[in-house]
């Protein structure tokens, strides 16, 4: 299991992160962050979906982590229709525009999980991941884009929606394609959430035990949403350890294999 300072202190690590171009949704080119340890693997890969507030440094803190644990990350900016700017800024042109399609987001996870598996220190291996809205898409693109080997939703909200929270950016209730779920899934929850609220993550849940799907929830007292986020007053450092700890071993043993 990789956790937390379970490192060799004789062991050498070196990472590489940048900003690239990728070929996304209709084979636009978009801007993707990129982190990988040197050497040469293999590595498993990680797809990193950005949350509702953007392409932010919260998102290269994420990869970095990861990288610092063994994994390539891609992070593609699925905003990047919406121009350059600040992260906050050019989410919320994304927003008032009606949010970012869903369809749009799993083809920049296409374009990601090629980019990904066609690195020379690439072990074939593909899992995704996100935050938010990112975990939201990250349950959608583990049941909608094909040779995913696992996924882990952080507290994604809408998976679970009313007919009035349906648009034409999100036209079908991620929960909708449980049926279509191709690898396992991770998801961790803030008890105190209220996008999900743990009645929703109660129907997703149900979901996915009706279609005999491979999952397993963890659902944290005293917290709720963004626990994660260091700069946020939702953060919980006890609960984002636990969990961090959590996610990093089922990438270990979903990617790694």
């Amino acid at each position: 299991m990789t956790a937390w300072n379970e490192l060799r202190t004789d062991a050498y690590e070196g990472m590489l992160a940048e900003t690239v171009t990728m070929r996304g949704y209709r084979g636009n080119r978009i801007h993707a962050y990129v982190s990988r340890p040197l050497g040469a693997g293999p590595y498993p890969g990680i797809i990193l979906i950005p949350h509702i507030p953007g392409w932010d440094e919260l998102n290269r803190e994420v990869a970095r982590r990861f990288t610092q644990h063994g994994f390539t990350v891609c992070c593609p900016n699925i905003y990047e229709r919406y121009g350059h700017g600040l992260p906050a800024d050019i989410a919320a042109k994304a927003r008032a525009a009606g949010g970012v399609a869903d369809e749009s987001v799993m083809g920049d996870c296409e374009g990601a999980l090629d980019y990904l598996t066609g690195l020379p220190t690439s072990n074939g291996k593909v899992g995704v991941i996100g935050m938010c809205s990112g975990g939201r898409h990250a349950f959608l693109a583990a049941c909608r884009v094909r040779g995913l080997a696992a996924a882990v939703d952080c507290w994604g909200g809408r998976v679970v929606m009313s007919k009035d929270e349906l648009s034409l950016a999100a036209p079908v209730p991620p929960i909708d394609y449980t049926k279509d779920l191709g690898c396992p899934l991770l998801g961790i929850f803030g008890n105190d959430d209220v996008s999900p609220t743990p009645e929703q993550v109660d129907l997703h849940e149900a979901a996915l035990q009706q279609h005999g799907k491979e999952y397993e929830f963890h659902r944290y007292d005293g917290a709720g949403h963004a626990m994660w986020n260091v700069a946020g007053e939702s953060y919980r450092p006890v609960q984002a350890m636990d969990s961090w700890n959590r996610a990093l071993a089922f990438f270990d043993e979903h990617l790694r294999g």
